[in-house]
């Protein structure tokens, strides 16, 4: 399956888990879910099915704004030249230059001077798109993250909300030398922009900024109003930013108040001629289990048959035996998404694999040909379910006295057809024996015990749980989904890779971490994690070194909110 594992790969961008942070990891791997309905729109715009397709994982058309058709042929040939590019570079250029660090524990805003970078962050913001501050509304939510409002002509129409955050990751300092160029140089040789934040977030947020910048130019008013929100801790914790965002905008709108949002996720490739587009409608939950086991200290000269690090190990031992199973189910999400795959026969997975996905839908022996197929190789298998990671474990402070206290952290990306709870109860399932084994109390998740000398715990010390992500409907009535599938169509149809795309396919996946869209969740049913870059060969080094972003796929970022905003624009049912 090394095409599938090549394009997990390029998607491969997860931010650590720091300790005592809710998670906010962007795993932008190839995730699956979705099966891609046929949706007709009673959308202004009708969307209509592209012909001859499976009836497994329809497409819509290549949808393309009429009623700013001007607007769209004007911004569509300046997008193509090469001022606009060195313009759009530029502008990132700038914005990279601005270390804009976010670091775990920060101290609160006023009392950590860390922040007060962003506001040099702001003051660029300002003199690079004049046009931008002087026409929306802006409004500073704890200082440092920013709320824009273009109010739109039709207050019936629900807005749309985009989102991206500021911060970005620390440079480590032993890798600078390692740099092609000074980290924060932001350098533009014509071809890449190169620096930290280059690709995560600030393409994202100066894509955002540009495309409204030229559209205000244009003369364009929009009919629906236009919220953007731009976070400042999305790389630690998103408290800061985008939990204060989330719950400024609540109050002022509302639940259930923005017709979508979108904010930076998962991308696109092109392969033998596809162009293969993976939205996440769905992210996984996180849980960080704590297990900490308590013993009798004394002299290592008088030890028990087993050591408080003895009893640890078997416990490491008895969950990596029994780990949440993994599966492949009709009605899961990445059975769908899988589908999605084999149907259009994307090669991706082997000929043999694709053909048992088709004939699973009806047959029980090929599902279970897929599923052995798929679960013998860990990035595949890692798809399929709820994972487990052992990733720390900590005993003893000297050779000769017994260990008193010895803890492990088991980090967890929560299937999204599982819950917190079922996962606790399965752990609690699995440990249950090892403790009456080695006649210790088991402890799990504060619930009440009668403490002894001997213990077991299993806490999240980091409250970090994190249920899986609510589901955004992709159904024949969705109606958000379908607007963003056919601007994606028709994005990628017109950007820089044209003459190398022979057809789209556009599948919703699932996400196996958390952007700061997990703040969100009370605003709208409808949340997309979508990058417009082609993650093989227009960005590189996210999180590492020589982060860098290429020129042309930054041109189509901005062209595909520009086809997004106008679409929008004249939908009528979102």
């Amino acid at each position: 399956m090394k095409d599938l594992l090549d394009l997990t790969l390029h998607h491969e961008s997860e931010k650590p888990r720091r300790p005592r942070l809710a998670s906010r990891i962007m795993w932008v791997a190839l995730g699956g879910l979705g099966l891609l309905f046929v949706l007709h729109s009673t959308c202004h715009h009708h969307h209509r099915r592209a012909p001859e397709q499976s009836a497994s994982c329809p497409q819509v058309e290549p949808l393309i704004p009429s009623d700013s058709k001007v607007i769209l042929d004007q911004l569509d040939g300046e997008y193509d030249s090469a001022t606009f590019k060195d313009t759009l570079a530029q502008w990132l250029s700038g914005a990279v230059q601005i270390p804009t660090e976010s670091y775990d524990e920060m101290e609160p805003i006023g009392q950590d001077k860390r922040w007060e970078v962003f506001g040099r962050l702001h003051d660029y913001f300002s003199t690079s798109f004049p046009q931008v501050h002087a026409t929306l509304t802006l409004t500073k939510i704890n200082t440092y993250a920013l709320l824009y409002h273009w109010q739109g002509s039709d207050s019936n129409l629900k807005p749309l909300l985009l989102t991206g955050h500021q911060d970005v990751v620390p440079v480590e300092p032993e890798t600078v030398d390692q740099w092609k160029y000074p980290p924060y140089s932001g350098h533009y040789d014509g071809d890449w922009v190169y620096g930290r934040g280059a690709v995560d977030d600030k393409s994202t947020v100066i894509s955002v900024l540009a495309t409204l910048e030229t559209l205000i130019k244009t003369g364009f008013k929009p009919k629906r109003t236009i919220v953007l929100a731009f976070g400042i801790d999305e790389e630690s914790s998103g408290r800061q930013g985008a939990l204060q965002l989330a719950g400024y905008l609540e109050q002022i709108y509302g639940r259930d108040s923005f017709a979508m949002l979108v904010d930076e996720g998962y991308s696109y490739d092109i392969k033998d001629g596809v162009a293969f587009a993976m939205p996440a409608t769905s992210e996984k939950g996180y849980l960080d289990v704590h297990v900490e086991v308590v013993t009798p200290g004394g002299h290592s000269s008088i030890p028990p048959p087993h050591t408080g690090i003895g009893v640890l190990a078997s416990l490491v031992v008895a969950l990596e035996a029994d780990p949440p199973r993994p599966r492949l189910q009709r009605e899961s999400a990445i059975y769908d998404y899988l589908q999605c795959i084999a149907t259009h026969d994307i090669p991706l997975l082997p000929k043999s694999v694709r053909k048992d996905l088709v004939k699973s839908t009806r047959n029980k022996h090929a599902l279970k040909r897929a599923e052995r197929a798929l679960l013998a190789d860990p990035e595949t298998r890692s798809m399929l379910g709820t994972t487990q990671a052992v990733d720390i474990i900590r005993g003893g402070v000297k050779v000769n006295a017994l260990p008193e206290t010895v803890k492990a952290v088991v980090n967890y990306r929560i299937d999204v057809q599982s819950s917190v709870k079922e996962l606790q109860n399965h752990l609690q399932s699995v440990l249950k024996p090892v403790a009456k084994k080695f006649n210790v109390t088991l402890q799990t998740f504060g619930n009440k015990v009668e403490h002894t000398d001997r213990m077991v715990r299993l806490n999240d010390t980091w409250q970090s749980a994190l249920e899986p992500a609510p589901h955004t409907p992709t159904g024949p009535d969705a109606g958000p989904y379908s607007l963003l599938s056919g601007t994606i169509q028709a994005a990628l149809k017109r950007g820089h890779s044209r003459d190398d795309i022979q057809r789209v396919v556009v599948a919703p996946n699932v996400a196996g971490g958390n952007t700061d869209t997990q703040r969100y969740w009370n605003l709208t049913r409808h949340i997309f994690r979508y990058a417009h870059i082609n993650a093989a060969t227009d960005q590189i080094g996210e999180h590492t070194v020589n982060e860098a972003v290429r020129a042309d796929g930054l041109v189509d970022y901005a062209r595909f909110f520009t086809y997004l905003i106008l679409n929008a624009d004249e939908a009528t049912n979102l």
